[in-house]
């Protein structure tokens, strides 16, 4: 082993070693501030944790024995695990949009996003005095975009849509998997955003847009060459009056954004943005 690559494991697991000694008296806090235990499987949890990462780094990864251990520690403490996978997603957002020559090897670099998202989870979760949570009914559509009712109206349709298209399935395989665990976990995100004391609508997109990246990522491994090709000519066909008035890289972008419109239509799967409310 390398100087280099061992004072880097040394860092990671004081790093990991501080917040396991640090999750019974912040679990117990929690739990002071009246934030509900959401009961989670132990296997799903790491699995989708996972998931998510490799998915986002786009290069199969085997998690190191550190990776492991911070997942366990945000399991131990009573982080739910949809603010772990929207702390995942923001973090390689950011990664992203201003992208390094290193790429991310490690779930430690997701980490102080995942806190981040963990503290204002907790934040939102406080109750307020009698007088402010009068206030609050009365002005619980405050800060948001849309009525909140008419935000879990459409979580619900979308969960509605999504259970249909499983039932319409007629085989076992990656598509099927993937809407069955995005089932479950529009769940928890719905709940969430309805017991917020005070929800916030761009956090729920981000959670939203990832479990839509699932759902797309899933249909793209299964779909067949022949149902590909079809939906392929229908939108060049489409989009063949403008592609004179496009420049390349604006044209592909388009294509392959309706290329994945139709496929989505045809898999039954509903989109889940607040961008379609």
């Amino acid at each position: 082993m390398s100087v280099a690559h061992s004072g880097l494991d040394v860092l990671a697991w004081c790093s990991v070693q501080k917040m396991t000694n640090e999750s019974n008296q912040q679990r117990s806090e929690s739990r002071q501030q009246s934030v509900p235990d959401v009961p989670l499987n132990y296997f799903s949890y790491f699995t989708e944790v996972e998931d998510a990462f490799i998915r986002r780094r786009g290069k199969h990864l085997h998690l190191s024995p550190f990776d492991w251990e911070l997942i366990e520690t945000w399991k131990d403490l009573g982080v739910p695990l949809h603010i772990v996978l929207r702390g995942i997603e923001q973090s390689f957002d950011s990664w992203e949009a201003k992208p390094r020559k290193r790429t991310v090897k490690s779930l430690l670099y997701c980490q102080e996003e995942i806190e981040a998202q963990y503290a204002e989870w907790l934040d939102s979760r406080v109750g307020a005095t009698p007088e402010e949570a009068k206030d609050a009914v009365l002005n619980e559509d405050e800060g948001l975009p849309f009525p909140r009712q008419a935000v879990l109206d459409h979580l619900q349709r979308g969960q509605q849509a999504l259970e249909q298209a499983g039932a319409r399935r007629a085989s076992e395989d990656d598509l099927t998997e993937a809407i069955s665990r995005v089932v479950g976990l529009l769940a928890e995100v719905q709940k969430d955003f309805a017991t917020a004391a005070r929800p916030d609508a761009r956090q729920l997109e981000v959670s939203l847009t990832g479990l839509e990246r699932t759902l797309s990522d899933a249909l793209l491994r299964v779909v067949s060459q022949e149902e590909t090709a079809g939906a392929q000519n229908e939108v060049k066909e489409q989009l063949r009056p403008y592609r004179s008035h496009m420049d390349k890289a604006a044209y592909e972008q388009t294509f392959n954004n309706l290329l994945l419109k139709r496929l989505r239509e045809d898999a039954g799967l509903p989109r889940l943005s607040l961008f379609y409310l």
